[in-house]
């Protein structure tokens, strides 16, 4: 199947956001500001996305699918630490999670979308017509 230039661009935004999520959540935690010092548990908090390695290189939609519905964990992480938090290196660390997982759900979904498209039509193909 060829990609439209708009899924390549999903693509490649979804996996940089991927991987700056990965990195983000690990220096967070481990150096920049963990919640004890010293570094924190809460660095393993990286390793569901550490799963969708294999999917994000290898284009797979199902992995891509189920990987945009991992994301909101973190949204909804940023949401909380980044107007909760008290420490305000961690509050704006926070604010980025919330941003880089909204634009890996976004490059995500320009990636997928032609192909649920596709995938629509299809099926309302194959459905049998009653006249």
């Amino acid at each position: 199947m060829t990609l439209t230039p708009k899924q390549v661009f999903g693509h490649k935004l979804a996996g940089i956001s991927w991987a700056l999520l990965i990195l983000l959540c690990l220096s967070w935690e481990i150096w920049l500001a963990p919640l004890r010092s010293g570094g924190s548990w809460l660095a393993l908090k990286a390793l569901p996305l550490l799963f969708l390695t294999k999917g994000m290189i290898k284009r797979d939609n199902y992995t891509l699918q189920w990987g945009s519905m991992l994301v909101w964990l973190y949204f909804t992480e940023g949401i909380v630490r980044g107007f909760s938090d008290t420490n305000q290196v961690s509050a704006w660390l926070a604010i980025g999670e919330l941003v880089l997982s909204l634009v890996l759900f976004a490059g995500i979904a320009l990636y997928l979308y032609p192909m649920k498209k596709a995938a629509k039509r299809l099926k309302k193909a194959a459905e049998p017509r009653t006249e």
